[in-house]
């Protein structure tokens, strides 16, 4: 495995100053022609994702996977642990932490900022990288992060499994705001999975974030459920991944 530690991504901290933890690197196997950052769920790292996408037959993808700072979680009754941002109980009336949004989109967007110009380059994650995975999307079409300082990647694919999308409720009328938001909305391939018997991130969840972004004028957005499956992957909705992301981004010699 191909694993090495990135100084850019350590070291670096989050708007209230939490440390961003290390971040481990898959690098391509054969011709470099994506790069994507692929974000942990709450409470995990970069190590358990690294391992995982090493074993995916996309040898023309460079993975970069950090690790959340840690940090006080609303949802542990306040506990500390790796988190891209503050979370509530997952509701209908959860608040977003757009600070904490904020902080951890910027840092993943800086992750990609010194990728070669002529390599195309994405977002994904799994269940709270999911959700910073789709709300750096928002923030690529709408040009800014919801500070209002601008977002300057070129963002060409997102893959959310078993997540959500922060700021659902106001996303349309920000992007009918703008035809540059609209255009952008319209152009990037998003890729959602959910599982039915998801017993943290509940099923609706995900119909939702997928209706959300059709609605506000995403037009290239996927939906895939997976009757039965709960919180976690399994090889077919991985290998649903890397066949839409082969197709998507063009890859030569994949799958």
């Amino acid at each position: 495995m191909s694993y090495s530690h990135q100084s850019m991504g350590s070291g670096s901290r989050s708007a209230r100053g939490y440390e961003f933890g290390r971040t481990y690197v898959v690098r391509p196997k054969g011709k470099h022609q994506a790069t994507i950052v692929w974000l942990h769920g709450l409470g995990d790292n970069g190590s358990s994702s690294s391992q995982l996408l090493e074993s995916l037959p996309l040898p023309n993808i460079k993975w970069i996977c950090p690790t959340a700072p840690s940090r006080p979680v609303s949802l542990l009754g306040g506990f500390p642990c790796t988190a891209w941002f503050d979370v509530g109980e997952i509701s209908e009336d959860l608040r977003d932490d757009i600070e904490g949004l904020d902080a951890s989109a910027a840092h993943i967007a800086n992750l990609l900022s010194t990728e070669p110009t002529d390599v195309k380059v994405g977002i994904g994650g799994f269940s709270m990288g999911a959700a910073i995975a789709l709300y750096s999307t928002t923030c690529y079409a709408l040009g800014r992060y919801g500070n209002g300082l601008p977002y300057t990647i070129n963002l060409r694919a997102t893959v959310g499994l078993s997540g959500w999308l922060p700021g659902w409720r106001s996303l349309r009328s920000k992007i009918e705001s703008s035809n540059e938001a609209a255009r952008r909305a319209a152009w990037i391939p998003v890729i959602l999975a959910h599982g039915t018997s998801d017993d943290v991130v509940p099923y609706r969840f995900g119909e939702t974030s997928a209706h959300s972004l059709a609605m506000a004028g995403f037009r290239q957005v996927v939906f895939k459920p997976y009757e039965g499956l709960g919180h976690y992957t399994v090889p077919k909705e991985m290998n649903e991944v890397v066949h839409w992301l082969a197709s998507r981004l063009g890859l030569e010699g994949s799958c």
